[in-house]
């Protein structure tokens, strides 16, 4: 059943470890069945309890699944596989388009508001028992979501939004459960899915949003939770239009004990309207990143929600970290209050140089999205052959299957720093890399 792999050990921790290390190094493959627990006890002479517990562990880890008679196997995209190392090296000369990092020329200078929050800090020092919120940074951060329909609720700081996503399905879910993604969508979150030892149900992706059969389909199925991009999404740019909205507010009021975790991490970058789904669920999160407008080393997202999610996220951040770092709450709060970014200036740059390459695209009989946000999504035919083509030609781009799972292939271009005249030359190379015509299926 396991070929040449010997499961070792005699405590649970062994047994789970050894297990772990042969599904790292690949001795152990996506899919492959693991011995029925009896079985496997019986032959490392061990209680059958003991091989429960390793299998138990294995699954909190993301690492198996069990189905019921059919046994217990290795996920088939184990969290140890992250998708992160599924990127091309870009060789010294070419021209990279794959990171997905906003243009630096874009990002407002930081070092006035963190020395005006580093002299109030050694006026005011924060101390152990004070409020892990900036008071300023909330009622700024109130007065957004407010004016964008989210409903109130309290608030919280986290470090970045995947870890404000990490801690709010902890504090609700359950090894097992299954958690409606959208699909293509972001690799950092179709990991951190399965690591937490959950299941994720693909939900597929227009320029408008989840697609609201998909959506139906996965909470009929019993998802327990539904995670929606609402605007920049990564990889296809996609921003949940009105009607999008309406339609999927009206799915999950017919699902109310559903969690709905919102991510608009476009917040600052994206002028299109927010069209919020907080509130058609009694769980409910939303959570807006500083990554994308202010930069991606600035690790703080603001996290809001329904009373008993925020409680129960508050208590757990308490016995971890604490808090955010109150110094770069304040700093964070003056950029905001300044108006370090200008909005309507950022979208409006991003806008060009999306619609420079859909454009140049189209024109070459290629097929793209990039509705909102940094990027570009090409669906391909052949997408290993389609990233080796472009980058023979000088061009790096980023491969779809760090963003996808039953999605068809395709290609992210992040077009931030895109220059004037680069437009045409990539559309080019696309166009030669897929041959006439070849992007015109649908995402």
């Amino acid at each position: 059943m396991l070929g040449e792999y010997r499961i070792t050990g005699r405590r649970a921790a062994e047994i789970s470890a050894s297990v772990e290390r042969a599904v790292a190094c690949g001795e152990l493959e996506p899919g492959q069945p693991l011995p029925p627990m009896r079985e496997l006890a019986e032959r490392l002479g061990v209680n059958p309890n003991t091989v429960a517990a390793a299998y138990r562990t294995l699954r909190e880890r993301g690492v198996i699944e069990t189905a019921g008679r059919r046994g217990s196997r290795v996920r088939s995209t184990p969290a140890t596989t992250g998708r992160d190392f599924i990127r091309v090296e870009v060789p010294e000369g070419t021209r990279d388009v794959s990171a997905g990092n906003p243009d630096p020329a874009l990002l407002p200078p930081l070092a006035p508001a963190f020395a005006a929050a580093a002299e109030r800090g050694d006026r005011e020092p924060v101390l152990y028992g004070d409020a892990p919120v900036e008071p300023e940074l909330e009622r700024l951060a109130r007065a957004e979501l407010d004016a964008d329909g989210v409903p109130g609720g309290p608030l919280a700081v986290t470090s970045g939004s995947l870890d404000a996503m990490e801690r709010v399905l902890a504090a609700h879910l359950k090894p097992g459960d299954p958690v409606a993604v959208e699909d293509p969508g972001w690799g950092s979150l179709l990991d951190l899915v399965p690591a937490l030892g959950l299941r994720t149900v693909p939900v597929g992706v227009d320029d408008d949003g989840p697609l609201p059969d998909d959506v139906r389909r996965a909470l009929a199925g019993g998802a327990r939770a539904l995670i929606v991009t609402d605007r920049a999404q990564n990889p296809t740019g996609a921003a949940v239009s009105a009607s999008r909205a309406r339609a999927l507010r009206s799915l999950l009021r017919e699902h109310p004990e559903t969690l709905l975790i919102e991510d608009d991490h476009g917040h600052r970058i994206v002028d299109l309207p927010l069209h919020p789904l907080a509130g058609a669920t009694r769980s409910w999160a939303f959570v807006r990143s500083a990554a994308k407008a202010y930069g991606p080393d600035l690790r703080l997202a603001v996290l809001t929600g329904d009373a008993v999610t925020l409680d129960r996220v508050r208590g757990r951040q308490r016995l971890g970290p604490g808090w955010v770092s109150r110094i770069t709450q304040r700093a964070v709060a003056r950029l905001w209050a300044e108006g370090a970014v200008d909005t309507r200036a950022v979208a409006a740059a991003y806008g060009r140089r999306r619609q420079a390459l859909i454009g140049a695209l189209a024109e070459r009989g290629v097929t793209a999205h990039g509705r909102s946000g940094l990027n570009v999504w090409i669906p391909v035919p052949d997408e290993t052959g389609a990233v080796a083509r472009l980058l023979h030609a000088g061009w790096a781009v980023a491969p779809g299957a760090r963003f996808r799972m039953h999605a068809p292939p395709g290609i992210r271009i992040t077009v931030s720093t895109l220059g004037a005249g680069e437009a045409g030359p990539l559309a080019d190379a696309v166009a030669s890399a897929l041959g006439a015509g070849a992007g015109r299926s649908q995402v």
